[in-house]
């Protein structure tokens, strides 16, 4: 079967582009339409595929989460885990800044 290619235009492009608030060039406009154009036109083909007696997956390993049983531990004190830190403050671990206030 011929499959008819899926062209998104550049203002398609740049529509998707200003929803996912991306700034794009000329040029990324360009590339990103012919690769969404080619993603488009493979889901056509995906369309194609029969999957009527198929049945509904979320996966498809078959694994599954192994839960081990909570066992409370004791743990390091306060005063033991604040011993290798250069720094503390009121019981708490004091770092440099890593965020603005603007």
């Amino acid at each position: 079967m011929i499959r008819k290619k899926s062209k998104l235009s550049e203002n398609e492009v740049k529509h998707v582009a200003k929803l996912a608030k991306l700034n794009l060039t000329p040029q990324e406009v360009k590339k990103f339409q012919e690769q969404l154009s080619e993603v488009l036109t493979y889901v056509e083909v995906l369309k194609e595929a029969k999957t009527e007696k198929t049945e509904p997956t979320s996966q498809v390993t078959s694994l599954e989460n192994i839960f081990r049983e909570d066992k409370a531990k004791t743990s390091l004190s306060q005063k033991e885990v604040l011993s290798g830190t250069k720094q503390n403050y009121q019981g708490f671990f004091k770092i440099k800044r890593i965020l603005n206030n603007s």
